[in-house]
């Protein structure tokens, strides 16, 4: 951790010296305390002497997010050396180092050259989440999975503390660009005129619009011009301005992938039409069920389905386009696409058919959900009523931050911050998988070759044709009763299934997710009769 710490490689002269006030405190120089010794250090009060045997490091970071999170810690506050904090707690420094590496892997701390090691992002100020559901009727902590009503279930659970987030939908946040993004925002700042803070085009700045068309080529295969790309406020804006024009061409019926987003169901729902499950198998959506249904409009995600992770196939993929040239409307939501691991890429849908897909993609997954930013490509029919629609709902997304993604794309920026995350998401991953192996034996896996999450269901271990005897929503709430949030699969299921959990692992660091995956094997063995 160079950059974390000015003292990583200590003089001759420094050795000597820890050395001799070592020996004087009656410390030897690995770190261990002598028989009688008093390890303990002002800063925090810490006393080593309360961290369990073997779990040295564990303790020490756990009590360093405490102090961040509840103010003892503010962010620009500075971290000792690590090579200071080890002699006074008389551990070795792989102690200290390893606990300030976690640390600065989620996001909390980081390093900044003489500044030394200082804290960079601290939780939002807790809320008593039970007082607000009794205020509000809504249904707080484990009993929320018992709720019937799905309506604002994820952010209610969003909103629920715990000690391990396993969320799906979350990319690692840690890793979000700043350092790029700050030049970007800088030279961006320097350039634009007076003109650039007034009222601008509702399609979205030219300057992303074009650099959103250079992405699309490069990353998805998608040959579009500029005047075909309206930028919106993420995919969940998208859903909700393609609502309206459907509705207003008389369609109030879309077929939905069924396991599919809850969060995107919910959406169209909000708008107005009735959802159509369509059964997913190992091929993606079943098409032949989607003709039978009768509806004129289908949502999917064809890269990486939702939750399954599955691939729509080649002959699925024919089958849905022929549909399409029918006169069906493809809304195509390019879920998870960048996030591929142990596969080739997938061509998006749109680039095989433009005239009858409705596109919508985000950096949401890349980047950070909170910046608001994605776009949506529709067929030459629809634009104008789509371009009418995001005028009429806010005028706009804000211009800066357009600016400034369209420079990321435009100098290569977004591609190296892609490659970057990529592996850190394929390390996280492994560390699920192996943990699953270990903690939920056999419990089945699906999707693991890309995207942010896995899929897991669960059989009776006894038979494993028979169902598992247990709710994964009751799973899901034993699991926030230990500290662990993560979603049961029937809440992303329309007609019933086999019990599951979708576990995302991109945004915390590695032994969160083992520690959550043990919580989570530990909750399964006291459910199972």
């Amino acid at each position: 951790m160079d950059a974390m710490d000015r003292s990583t490689k200590p003089s001759a002269q420094g050795s000597k010296s820890a050395r001799s006030r070592a020996a004087a405190a009656d410390v030897p120089v690995d770190g261990r305390a002598a028989s009688g010794a008093v390890a303990g250090s002002d800063f925090l009060q810490l006393d080593i002497g309360e961290a369990p045997p073997g779990g040295r490091t564990a303790w020490l970071a756990d009590r360093l997010r405490s102090a961040i999170a509840d103010g003892r810690l503010p962010i620009g506050a500075r971290l000792p050396a690590s090579r200071v904090l080890a002699e006074e707690l008389r551990v070795t420094r792989g102690v200290v180092t390893e606990a300030y590496r976690r640390l600065a892997e989620s996001g909390q701390i980081a390093g900044r050259g003489r500044l030394g090691t200082v804290v960079v992002a601290a939780p939002a100020a807790p809320r008593d989440h039970a007082r607000d559901a009794a205020g509000s009727g809504a249904v707080a902590g484990p009993a929320l999975f018992g709720s019937g009503d799905r309506d604002g279930l994820i952010d209610a659970l969003r909103a629920l503390p715990c000690r391990i987030d396993l969320s799906p939908g979350v990319p690692d946040l840690a890793a979000f660009p700043r350092t790029g993004w700050l030049r970007a925002e800088r030279a961006v700042l320097a350039g634009v005129g007076p003109a650039d803070f007034g009222y601008g085009d509702p399609r979205g700045a030219p300057a992303l619009r074009r650099a959103v068309v250079g992405w699309l080529a490069r990353n998805r295969g998608i040959r579009a011009d500029p005047e075909e790309v309206v930028v919106v406020a993420g995919v969940a804006q998208a859903l909700g301005l393609l609502g309206q024009i459907l509705r207003a061409d008389g369609i109030r019926r879309v077929a939905v992938e069924d396991p599919g987003s809850l969060g995107a169901r919910q959406q169209l729902e909000y708008g107005g039409h009735e959802v159509v499950p369509v059964p997913v198998d190992a091929g993606g959506l079943d098409v032949g069920a989607l003709r039978a249904s009768g509806t004129r409009a289908v949502l999917l995600t064809p890269a990486h389905q939702f939750p399954t992770g599955v691939v729509l196939d080649g002959e699925r993929r024919r089958e849905l386009l022929s549909w399409a040239a029918e006169g069906g409307v493809v809304i195509e939501d390019d879920y998870d696409a960048e996030h591929r691991y142990d596969r080739p890429p997938v061509p998006a849908l749109r680039s095989l058919l433009p005239g009858g897909v409705c596109y919508a993609g985000s950096v949401s997954k890349l980047l950070a959900p909170a910046l608001r930013v994605g776009w949506l490509l529709v067929p030459p029919d629809r634009r104008d009523a789509l371009v009418t629609a995001k005028r009429y709902a806010d005028l706009g997304n804000g211009v800066l931050t357009q600016l400034v993604l369209a420079r990321l794309m435009d100098s290569g920026e977004l591609e190296r911050h892609l490659r970057h995350v990529r592996q850190r998401h394929r390390r996280r991953r492994d560390v699920m998988l192996r943990a699953i192996e270990r903690h939920l034996p056999g419990a089945r896996v699906h999707g693991a070759a890309a995207g942010l999450h896995l899929m897991v269901t669960f059989s009776d271990p006894r038979d494993g044709a028979r169902d598992s005897g247990f709710r994964d929503t009751d799973l899901a709430a034993a699991a926030l009763a230990g500290g662990v949030k993560v979603h049961p699969l029937s809440w992303h299921r329309i007609t019933p299934g086999p019990p599951g959990l979708v576990l995302g692992y991109a945004a915390g660091p590695a032994h969160e997710i083992d520690e959550g995956i043990a919580a989570i094997g530990t909750a399964l063995r006291d459910l199972l009769p």
